[in-house]
């Protein structure tokens, strides 16, 4: 069973997995939406997002130094004059999400290749207008999921859907290359 799911905070996705983790560059983006009028607030922001993202990409090396929550607080301790820089407010409430990665370091610090797999899924929707009932629903879920497994392992799709179908056996089963590859660390294994 999966442990943890790496995504934005989106309410649809609480309670699928145990843990949620949240993807760091979803929540950069709450500052890059933000649009100040006036030069002394675009320079706050400008430099608040420097220190953000400082602060990102240091985040692997904090994982060896318990400094990385003392340091996110300095960080979100910014106080501004300028109103609308509440997403740090935001940030500060979902920080234990935002640091779960410390605890568990075979997470990824964002989500952006399965945002962008389910963008090529959503084109390929709006192209063909999607299935026309559930079982195509059922059936084109089933072979995107094979395919872009199977991608992913570095296999051919064709050569393991005709080994399925014949029922050959000459390929390995896909939840076992699946489990070979995944690598999870035993963080998630209760003590």
């Amino acid at each position: 069973m999966v442990q943890c799911l790496v995504a934005d905070d989106a309410a649809q996705l609480r309670g699928i997995t145990p843990a949620l983790a949240l993807c760091w560059i979803h929540d950069g983006y709450h500052y890059k939406r933000l649009l100040p009028q006036f030069t002394c607030h675009r320079q706050e922001l400008e430099r608040f997002r420097k220190r953000y993202w400082a602060f990102y990409r240091k985040l692997r090396a904090y994982q060896q130094a318990p400094s990385a929550e003392a340091a996110l607080d300095v960080l979100l301790a910014t106080q501004s004059a300028w109103t609308d820089l509440q997403p740090v407010s935001r940030t500060r409430g979902n920080k234990a999400k935002l640091l779960r990665v410390l605890r568990h370091p075979e997470l990824p610090l964002h989500n952006n290749p399965a945002e962008l797999l389910a963008r090529r899924r959503v084109r390929k929707r709006d192209a063909s207008f999607g299935p026309r009932g559930p079982s195509g629903l059922r059936a084109w879920d089933t072979f995107q999921g094979l395919l872009e497994t199977t991608r992913k392992l570095g296999l051919r799709f064709w050569a393991d859907l005709c080994d399925r179908i014949r029922q050959a056996g000459q390929l390995p089963p896909l939840a076992e290359l699946i489990a070979a590859t995944l690598h999870l660390s035993t963080s998630w294994v209760p003590a």
